[in-house]
Formats: C-alpha cells, sequence, structure tokens
C-alpha cells in the first residue's frame, strides 16, 4: 500500500487506486498523512479544511469522511500494511509505516545525498527522489492556507533537491545535465536565485557564457520589476565569477547538441539559430541541451522547461493528467478518425477544436479519452483533462478552478497563480502558446464554461465533451461537431462479449441482440448489464433479457451502485428548465416515441412555437432526436425515466425536476 502526496493525493494497493472520493475527504487523508502516527485534533482539520467560516455541521462531515477512509482502507487491505486509522477522543491518529508515503521516501533519498561529498552516489539517488514527483503536490485537496503552505513547503523541498542535483551533475563535470536540470525548474521559478545562479554556472561551463549572462540580467530585471529589489549575493556572486572567468580567457568553447537533443548552444550551426513561429528566441530562452537518454528533472505538474523549441519540438518532461484508458474500449472507429482529422490539421493555423456530442450515457468521455490515449504521442509537451461538472450532482466546475489545475499542472508556483479568471486564462494561453499540448475538457455544460479553457496555440488541441450540441463553439470558435449515436446490434453485442467473454455471448446471439435493443444500444445501459451478468455466473443472457422486459424494473437493473442511465438521465433532466422538464415528461407518454410539432403540441398543451423551441432545446441536449424534418424520437430508457419522474411528482409533468432538478429517478 502506498501513499501520495507528490502530486494528486492517492492511495495504491499493487496496481489497483482506492476510490477517495471528494476533496474534502482527500483533505482529511492529506493533513493525517502530513502528521503521521501523530494525533490530529479535529478542531485543527476543520480550521484546514473551510477557508471561510465552517458550517454548524462541520464536526459531522469530517466525521464521516473518516468514517469512509476508514472503510476504504479495509477494503484495501490495511490491516496486512500495518495501517489503522483510529479515533482518539476529538483527534484522530493515522498509524502507518512512515515509508509507505512518498514524501517520507523523498525525504530519505535527499538525505542520503551528499552531492559535494560523494557526487556519483548523490545523482542516482537524487534522481530517483525527484521521480517520485506525479505532479504538484497536494493536488486534490482543498485550497486553504494550511494546504497550500504545505504544499509550498514541499515544493521548496523539491526544487532544493533540484539544485542538489544540479550540483551533483556539476561536481562529476556533466555541466550539460546540470544545466538541463536546471534550467526547467529556472523558468518555472524565474525569482529563485539560488537556481538562477546554479543555472548560470552550468551554462558557462558548457560554454555558453552569452546565455548565462543573459539569464543574470532578465532576472535582474524580474527583481526589479516584481519586487523592487536588487540582486542578491549568490546571483552577484555568479554573474561576477562569469566575468572575472572570461577576462582570464577561461572560456570553454560551447560544444554542439546532442543530435535531435533539445537545446542549442550560442554557437550556431550554418544557417543560424532556430525560429518559432513567431522568430527568434534569445539565446537564454533556448533550453540547455539533455544528455542522450536524460529526461531531466519534472516541475511540480511535470512540465520540465515551460516551453518547447518549436513546433514538435520538446523541452522535457510534461504534464500527463489523462485517466486512464477506457476499459474494453470497442468500435467508434469512424469518429476516432474524425477526431484525428480535426485535431491534428495543422493547415488552419489556429487551434483545433472538436466537441464530442451525444446523450446521457452514449460513451463520449470513453472516446475522447481512448482518442487522447492513442495520439498521446503527437502531443509531446503534455495532455491536460478536467472534468467541467456540467452534468453532475453539484455545482459545475467554475474555471478559475480548472485554470489553477492547470496552471499547477504546467509548473506555475502556487503563489503566482492568478485569482481572477480572466487573469489566469490570459496566464495560460501565454504559458502553452508554443507547446504542443492537448487539452480535454469533460462533461461541459456550457460553451461559456468552456471558452476561458482554450489554450490559444496553433500547436495545442482541445477535445470537448458534453450532452449539450455547444453551438456556441461552433459559432464563435470554429469547433468541430463528432456526433456519437448508440451502438448497433453487432457493436453492442461485441461489447457483451468483451465484458462478459465471447462464449458466454456465443451461447445465445439472439438474447445478445435482445438486450441490445433493450439497453437503446447505450453503451452505459450495456455495461450496467454486464454487470448484472458477471454478479450472476449461472444466468443466461435470456434471463436479464426476460427481466428487462419489465419496465418497472429496467432502469433499477440498468445501474451498478453509482452508476446507470437513471443516474446520468436525472442529471440531464435536472438541468432543464420547469417548462422543458414537463414537456419531456409528456412526450414520454407517447406509445412508440415518434411523434411531430404538433402532436407535441397537442400532448403537452402548448401552442406551436413554444413547442418548437421546447423540441430545439430537448434535441440540443441529446433528450430527443430530430429523425427527420419535423418527425423527434425520444428512446424508451428516456421515456421510462420521464414517466417514473412524473409519477413520483404526482402532477401533470415533472415539476420536481425544473429549475432546481430533481432527486427522484
Amino acid at each position: 500500500m502506498d501513499f501520495s502526496l507528490l502530486g494528486p493525493i492517492a492511495v495504491t494497493t499493487g496496481s489497483a487506486e482506492l476510490s477517495l472520493g471528494p476533496a474534502k475527504r482527500r483533505s482529511v487523508l492529506a493533513l493525517l498523512l502530513l502528521q503521521p502516527n501523530t494525533t490530529v485534533p479535529l478542531e485543527q482539520l476543520i480550521d484546514s479544511l473551510w477557508e471561510d467560516e465552517p458550517p454548524e455541521h462541520a464536526r459531522t462531515v469530517v466525521q464521516g469522511h473518516v468514517s469512509r477512509l476508514r472503510a476504504t482502507l479495509a477494503e484495501g487491505g490495511a490491516e496486512a500494511y500495518g495501517v489503522e486509522l483510529t479515533t482518539h477522543g476529538s483527534a484522530y491518529l493515522l498509524r502507518l509505516p512512515e515509508e509507505l508515503i512518498d514524501a517520507h521516501r523523498f525525504g530519505e533519498l535527499v538525505t542520503l545525498a551528499r552531492p559535494e561529498a560523494a557526487p556519483a552516489d548523490a545523482v542516482p539517488l537524487l534522481r530517483e527522489a525527484l521521480g517520485l514527483w506525479r505532479g504538484p503536490a497536494l493536488t486534490g485537496t482543498v485550497t486553504s492556507p494550511p494546504f497550500a503552505a504545505a504544499a509550498h513547503a514541499l515544493e521548496e523541498r523539491r526544487l532544493t533537491a533540484v539544485e542538489a542535483l544540479g550540483r551533483a551533475y556539476g561536481a562529476l563535470g556533466e555541466h550539460e545535465q546540470a544545466a538541463a536540470i536546471l534550467y526547467s525548474a529556472a523558468v518555472n521559478h524565474p525569482l529563485r536565485e539560488g537556481l538562477i545562479a546554479g543555472l548560470m554556472r552550468a551554462l558557462f561551463r558548457t560554454g555558453r557564457q552569452s546565455d548565462a549572462l543573459e539569464w543574470f540580467h532578465r532576472t535582474r530585471r524580474l527583481l526589479s520589476e516584481e519586487l523592487g529589489v536588487d540582486p542578491g549575493e549568490r546571483l552577484r556572486g555568479a554573474y561576477e565569477e562569469i566575468l572575472r572567468a572570461e577576462a582570464a580567457g577561461k572560456v570553454r568553447k560551447a560544444a554542439a547538441p546532442p543530435s535531435g537533443g533539445a537545446g542549442a548552444s550560442v554557437a550556431e550551426p550554418a544557417g543560424g539559430p532556430r525560429s518559432t513561429t513567431g522568430g527568434a528566441r534569445p539565446a537564454a530562452e533556448e533550453p540547455p541541451s539533455a544528455a542522450p537518454g536524460d529526461t531531466g528533472t519534472p516541475a511540480p505538474g511535470g512540465a520540465r522547461a515551460g516551453a518547447t523549441n518549436g513546433p514538435g519540438q520538446r523541452a522535457g518532461a510534461a504534464p500527463r493528467l489523462l485517466p486512464r484508458p477506457p476499459a474494453r474500449f470497442l468500435g467508434r472507429e469512424h469518429q476516432l478518425t474524425t477526431l484525428t482529422q480535426v485535431l491534428t490539421d495543422r493547415t488552419t493555423g489556429e487551434s483545433p477544436l472538436a466537441v464530442v456530442a451525444g446523450p446521457a450515457g452514449v460513451g463520449k468521455t470513453a472516446c475522447a479519452v481512448q482518442w487522447a490515449h492513442l495520439h498521446a504521442g503527437a502531443f509531446p509537451d503534455g495532455q491536460l483533462f478536467a472534468d467541467l461538472r456540467g452534468f453532475g450532482e453539484g455545482d459545475e466546475a467554475p474555471p478559475a478552478e480548472i485554470l489553477r489545475d492547470f496552471l499547477l499542472a504546467l509548473g506555475t508556483p502556487p503563489e503566482r497563480v492568478p485569482r481572477s479568471a480572466e487573469a489566469a486564462s490570459a496566464l495560460f494561453r501565454s504559458l502553452v502558446a508554443e507547446r504542443r499540448l492537448l487539452v480535454v475538457l469533460d462533461n461541459a455544460r456550457s460553451s461559456a464554461q468552456v471558452r476561458p479553457l482554450l489554450p490559444g496555440g496553433p500547436h495545442c488541441a482541445t477535445v470537448v465533451t458534453s450532452r449539450s450540441r455547444l453551438d456556441g463553439l461552433v459559432a464563435t470558435d470554429w469547433a468541430r461537431p463528432v456526433g456519437l449515436q448508440a451502438l448497433g446490434h453487432e457493436e453492442g453485442a461485441a461489447l457483451l462479449g468483451a465484458m462478459l467473454g465471447p462464449d458466454r455471448v456465443a451461447e445465445d446471439p439472439a438474447a445478445a441482440r435482445e438486450l441490445v435493443d433493450l439497453c437503446d444500444g447505450l453503451p452505459l445501459a450495456l455495461r450496467a448489464a454486464a454487470a448484472q451478468l458477471t454478479a450472476r455466473p449461472r444466468w443466461r443472457l435470456a434471463r436479464l433479457a426476460a427481466a428487462l422486459h419489465d419496465e418497472r424494473r429496467r432502469l433499477a437493473l440498468l445501474s451498478a451502485e453509482d452508476t446507470g442511465v437513471a443516474a446520468a438521465l436525472r442529471m440531464s433532466v435536472a438541468r432543464l428548465s420547469a417548462d422543458d422538464a414537463r414537456l419531456l415528461s409528456a412526450l414520454a407518454t407517447t406509445s412508440d416515441g415518434h411523434l411531430n410539432a404538433s402532436a407535441a403540441a397537442a400532448l403537452a398543451g402548448y401552442d406551436q412555437e413554444r413547442m418548437q423551441d421546447g423540441l430545439d432545446r430537448l434535441a440540443e441536449m441529446h433528450l430527443v432526436d430530430e429523425e427527420a424534418t419535423d418527425v423527434y424520437t425520444i428512446s424508451t430508457l428516456t421515456q421510462l425515466f420521464a414517466r417514473d419522474t412524473r409519477g413520483e411528482s404526482g402532477e401533470a409533468g415533472p415539476s420536481g425536476t425544473g429549475d432546481g432538478g430533481t432527486k427522484s429517478g
């Protein structure tokens, strides 16, 4: 069992990661891990979890999170690892071997390393220590001052280790490697004078004296403009050391970078310096070359250099925030091909944007994530992912929250992340302007929620998934729509075979086709059906099909814990206005799911114009489908959900699903 603080808060057992739940629960675990084998008072947890005045029920909330953590750890086999979460009066104690915590292992490795006395031994120790970082420390916790301070302290320890690794390489005479390591951190921490001083010395010793001096002058300007101070002793000392060496004629001739390397020396090859789409860069902005096979040390979010040398050239490791590839993903070849055509089109000079849209449960996220993993190599500067929570239980994710996560992943220090969404959006676009980066924005509610999160660089690409068509993005940002429809019989049966094993499906192909029909071809429903059959290995497919014919039970059977068609539809309906929710409920009374605007108007008691507007909104949300001109269809599962909601409300329409949403269904 491993506990991770140096990146997203996580607990893994073997290759499996435990589900830790919402941010506050992860924050409780993080605070206990920051003080292992020490009792942590309940009041300290409350003060850390709420930046403002905590609610009256804060104690109950914390107690609930501790209880769920205890159960989660027990399910992961905590006892076998010597892990125990106990209550001591009004305090909690997480007892565990401290070597299970990545931050503890990091500290031990750094302590063992002696960069000046034993540099050859220090290099592998420090590289192993820095390799434990998977992103900004304490990612996924709440944004209160105590957690910000703890994350800042861990980041300071990381930067100290980076500086030590640079010194160790320097002591071994491996100045190219030292420059590559230090450059990454210097770009992301341009006011850290000790870091800049080390980089200056490393650059000078590789023959890049003009680059080294440019770093000094740029840092001096930043210190003056942002802090109103002059360079300190370490920075001045490095500058004067280089000037004295130059005067004494001790300048080393610049070495050519390795073939295909990330950097360039001061002595450029014939033809002049490399240029980007914005023209030639100043020499100090060119990252130093790394030794073959040396990937450098990742910055907090995995971004090493903060910029690429130009289109298609990486400066080093980059943030990889994609969720794991979807399990048993099948089909969707046409949509994947379309995404490839849209997102790898570099002929327009613009940042390509695709919107994967479709009804709840059709597999939009799986399709987008599958494509992102297949084409990750086309985006060497990183892949960012965010769930915008547009159709979730709580509020949608504000752009400022997502931008903060992106900026931290790209190596921006927490204290330098702008507070306003507008400023954060501008900084984000600036940071990625010359990168080849993929951004996946999942579960968007509206175009307005997406726009601040779009990168501006011509080498970036963005995939958005939504139950809405997001016509606004098509109109203003030239987004290319990629629609997902329900699976056909062959694809649906193949998915069941992948989940259950081909033999079980092959023994009754007719029942498999029937299950696809009863699930409306929705991958989410088919996966839930497969879960039911997996739990009942003696059931034949025909038995589940017979059970699903009972419309009163179908939605319940097509659910698995917190996953299912009813839960997904509930989130769609909760976003409707009261009038549109009542219209959907009225449409659910049709016998075959087919109707035109006139018939719908008669059912709902609306006039023709009002009815047409309502149908258009429902079609835009993929709750009905415009099969042909003035011919609308509503899927069987959507009908069943709307009927259930109508029955539970006890009214002519699902008024409980109006402006505030419903908790029923």
